[in-house]
């Protein structure tokens, strides 16, 4: 017998389907509906629009009464994401809190897919990410486009998912931050280079 999230979830995939939002693809992994994987593309009108981001989604039987735990496969260079987990670090999924009944699968995608563009500094889990976004808005964008610029082709039956879907954890790209400073190094004046190899010594 399924579960109530069962059905809320079913209920969301429906309406996910007849909404067709540009940019947005869902569809789930598991018999129980309870994982599932994404697929994002940046908005419209921003840097972000063309770059493209897979993400795994697994919900509870207590959803709708608690968020889900979402990760990105593809981890952006973003200061509310872990730049080693890939895990979204935003209030309305860290704080049961600030969860609201009423959010829905689609929400959820809508909102990290505006949070690409529309990051929150005050508290955020990359650092590395926040700080150049703040000193230098422009050489930020230049290290995404440059990282990020091949577009991930994924459409709802050509990718398969393990059928235990904690192997997902095994299968994230991440990109270090050596691969960051790499490309940060190659388009950034020597200027901001040296600020940041001051800046690294300072921490120490």
């Amino acid at each position: 017998m399924h579960c109530r999230a069962y059905f809320l979830l079913e209920r969301d995939f429906q309406e996910l389907k007849e909404n067709n939002f540009k940019g947005i693809t869902a569809f789930p992994v598991s018999e129980d509906l309870m994982e599932w994987g994404a697929n994002i593309e940046g908005l419209q009108n921003t840097f972000w629009h063309g770059l493209f981001f897979q993400l795994t989604i697994h919900f509870t039987s207590q959803y709708n009464f608690v968020p889900p735990v979402v990760k990105f496969i593809t981890i952006p260079f973003h200061p509310n994401v872990d730049q080693n987990t890939g895990r979204v670090c935003i209030d309305f999924l860290d704080d049961p809190e600030k969860w609201n009944t009423n959010y829905t699968l689609s929400s959820i995608l809508l909102a990290l897919q505006v949070m690409l563009s529309n990051p929150v500094l005050e508290n955020p889990v990359n650092l590395e990410a926040a700080r150049m976004l703040i000193k230098d808005e422009s050489l930020y964008k230049q290290i995404v486009l440059r990282l990020f610029s091949q577009p991930i082709q994924w459409r709802e039956n050509s990718l398969e998912f393990p059928k235990d879907p904690h192997k997902l954890t095994r299968s994230i790209k991440a990109v270090s931050f050596n691969d960051y400073y790499k490309t940060w190094s190659g388009i950034a004046t020597s200027k901001a280079t040296e600020y940041y190899r001051s800046s690294c010594k300072m921490r120490k």
